[in-house]
């Protein structure tokens, strides 16, 4: 039975921190694939046009994309993970179609926080085919924060490598006015009705797409509707080489209700998933289904003496895994064929924050999140397989993880130059599963089926950890004048280990690589001793501008991570794992890391008329290393150097964008994961656009040379590998044809 346990003074804290946000008296004073191209230097929104002049808990580094750049791309996505790939430093592991993992600096996964309309799902599957990003259509997105590295303590705990925030479109009220929507139709005494249909369609892949938002509304109700569909066949690479299991559907319904009140707004959300299937080219399995509810509630108020933000949410997933048609070329497999796996998760959780000036110079921020995740793993035997037989192979086993965190956060205004922050954060993490089995308990099995040694060392032992947490940032910012704009941080961060890290039990070949988000086909192994991870991180900014901070900037963001117990993996033995098999069996293992390298990007307009229209020139580079300090090897899945060039031209309705992307040849990889090594390649796009009153069309060729390359964070095509034996990574796609459009009214 799991029974979370608080152990030490730092616990004691999370708790007098929780009782603390929940406590009347002191609430009072607490209140206050392949997708066209964004350019978020040229088209940054005018809310981040003097960032100097913001925040602290927004460093000069972060990006947020919204209103007309990310209007731009969503209705023609069907990743919101891919639609950060314009901004310097982030990249994505290939996954699905609507699945892409984000990586920032050399962190992916679950070392990055990501809250997904406020929600921190936990991804419900080994192979983490459900990432908290693939829960939320790009249509419904309103904005898209990025933090990376040295990252407020406000703004997420649990993770070492940034926070992506992604929120919904704010609800609209009769008598809105913004240049972003249409001013709606009346159906009846001061109740407008706003609406937006968006369709896209992608050659590569025969990608089609649709979407639909619609609200009725007073000026105190406000009632939304959003869904979106997208489904696409196999993609094509570069010269026409079909990338097998890469098809994918999915469709997303949200319903959002909005209630004005005098002093705030009090939202409900609630919507369904349905993924009916997605490939994976990269994994030894694919989704057959995916389904998934969620709801949340959120309060906003605004008071004389602060600022007060409260959420809560639920979400619950099942999911079931197999083999797709085109996996190994044969039929699609059902429950009783293939091999059947199935999860089923669930989170839920709160965060509360407050925030109170105090004087001109100060602005205190006050929070407290928990977030409780429960997962189970398992696999119904099959009949007529000797392997598989003859009962359910529990993987995750009533597994519950527990996280309670609580910060405090300091802002200080010193002179109109110098603005500091500092906060501290405490996380507490309760982790326990229960004891699993195989699919049998048979002695005389192949090496790869031998599941009883592995099962009885799992359960002659605890499962329950807990883990004290502390986090410490602090940023100074220095603009000494209106054209300079500097900032200095240092972070300390840390993340404990997820579910299949710690319990992953079997060393047997077939079910150890069912274990696997790395699209490396090797096989993971857990350990419950696993240490947290604790990134040290020093990063700082320079931005270089004119003073009206329009015609032109340049901004450069160095920064260095030391990361103790940093979770890599080490190779162990296995009868089951010899050759010719090319793959290998790892076990999770913590050591010592660095990582390190620069982003950098800067836009210049170079001309302006009224005859041929405004032209802007961009560009971006971003260079990240890693390296394991205990064994020397590269750390796995880092992008290698990569640099765009884009010009831009709008003239009236029109717009044009053109840009070369460049990636290096990536040479320092992980040996002890057999990572694969990538050519250099470049890619020239294009997309352009018309605009005239609510109508939005938009045409573009991706990858206009048809350049066959392979992806740097692609992993290895398993599908190639079963189909002929050959070890390749998975290539990226060829040339594509796109068009959108979307009607507001």
């Amino acid at each position: 039975m799991y029974r979370p346990r608080l152990t030490g003074s730092a616990s004691l804290l999370s708790l007098g921190c929780a009782l603390a946000a929940a406590s009347p008296a002191l609430a009072a004073p607490l209140a206050d694939a392949t997708l066209p191209e964004v350019v978020v230097t040229a088209d940054r929104p005018k809310s981040d046009a003097k960032k100097a002049d913001q925040s602290l808990s927004t460093p000069l580094s972060a990006f947020t994309l919204t209103g007309e750049p990310l209007a731009a791309v969503a209705a023609a996505a069907t990743d919101a993970a891919a639609l950060m790939t314009e901004i310097p430093g982030v990249s994505v592991a290939t996954g699905g179609g609507v699945s892409g993992l984000p990586a920032l600096r050399g962190h992916a996964d679950d070392r990055i926080n990501v809250l997904t309309m406020g929600m921190a799902i936990t991804s419900a599957c080994g192979n983490h085919m459900n990432p908290p990003l693939s829960y939320v259509s790009p249509s419904r997105i309103g904005s898209i924060e990025v933090l990376s590295g040295v990252t407020p303590v406000s703004k997420g705990g649990d993770s070492i490598g940034g926070s992506i925030i992604v929120e919904p479109r704010a609800p609209r009220f009769a008598g809105d006015s913004t240049s972003e929507a249409a001013p709606g139709f009346a159906i009846g005494d001061g109740v407008v009705v706003h609406g937006e249909a968006s369709t896209f369609w992608r050659s590569n892949g025969n990608v089609l797409g649709a979407g639909l938002n619609v609200s009725v509304a007073d000026r105190d109700w406000s009632l939304e509707y959003d869904g979106a569909w997208t489904k696409g066949q196999n993609y094509e690479a570069g010269g026409g080489a079909l990338v097998r299991s890469s098809l994918f559907e999915a469709q997303n319904h949200a319903l959002t209700l909005a209630r004005r009140l005098e002093n705030g707004l009090l939202t409900f959300s609630a919507g369904l998933q349905d993924i009916p299937y997605q490939g994976y080219p990269n994994v030894r399995m694919d989704m057959l289904y995916n389904k998934s509810a969620h709801g949340s509630v959120r309060y906003q108020g605004a008071f004389d003496w602060g600022a007060l933000d409260a959420r809560a949410y639920f979400q619950d997933t099942r999911h079931y895994m197999n083999f797709l048609a085109d996996k190994y070329g044969g039929v699609d497999a059902t429950p009783t064929t293939g091999m059947p796996m199935y999860t089923r998760g669930q989170d839920m959780g709160w965060k509360v924050e407050g925030a109170l000036p105090i004087g001109k110079a100060d602005t205190l921020k006050i929070g407290n999140e928990f977030q409780h995740s429960t997962l189970d793993d398992w696999w119904p035997p099959v009949a007529g397989k000797a392997g598989m037989c003859c009962a359910t192979y529990e993987n995750i086993n009533g597994g519950r993880r527990d996280r309670l965190g609580s910060f405090v956060e300091w802002e200080h205004v010193w002179s109109k130059e110098w603005k500091t922050l500092l906060g501290v954060r405490n996380d507490t993490v309760w982790m326990d599963t229960g004891d699993v089995q195989g699919y049998n308990s048979r002695t005389d099995m192949p090496a790869m089926f031998l599941y009883p040694l592995d099962a009885a060392a799992f359960n002659g032992r605890s499962h329950a950890k807990t883990d004290v947490n502390f986090d410490l940032t602090a940023l100074a910012r220095w603009s000494p004048n209106d054209r300079l704009d500097t900032e200095f941080g240092y972070a300390r961060k840390t993340r404990s280990p997820n579910f299949y890290e710690r319990y992953a039990w079997s060393t047997s070949r077939m079910a150890a690589s069912m274990v696997t988000w790395l699209g490396d086909a090797n096989g993971y192994v857990g350990d419950i001793d696993l240490k947290p991870e604790v990134a040290h991180t020093l990063s700082a900014t320079f931005k270089l501008h004119d003073a009206a901070r329009e015609a032109w900037s340049l901004e450069v963001t160095p920064y260095w991570s030391h990361v103790e117990n940093y979770i890599d993996a080490d190779r162990i033995a296995s009868t089951s794992w010899t050759a010719p098999n090319p793959f290998v069996l790892l076990k999770f293992a913590n050591h010592d890391a660095e990582l390190w390298g620069f982003d950098a990007n800067a836009r210049t307009r170079l001309w302006e008329s009224d005859v041929w229209g405004r032209f802007d020139l961009t560009g971006r580079l971003a260079y990240t290393r890693g390296r394991n300090l205990d064994t020397g090897d590269g750390l796995y899945r880092v992008m290698p150097l990569e640099g765009r060039i884009g010009l831009d031209h709008r003239l009236d309705r029109w717009t044009n964008h053109v840009d070369l992307q460049m990636v290096a040849e990536k040479t320092d990889v992980s040996q002890t994961r057999v990572e694969l090594k990538t050519a250099g390649y470049a890619l020239l796009n294009w997309r352009g656009g018309w605009e005239r009153d609510n109508l939005r069309l938009q045409v573009g060729v991706d990858n206009i040379l048809d350049q066959y390359y392979v992806l740097p964070l692609g992993g290895v095509d398993f599908t190639v590998f079963k189909t002929s034996g050959v070890v390749q990574g998975v290539a990226g796609p060829g040339r594509s044809f796109w068009a959108s459009a979307s009607i507001k009214f």
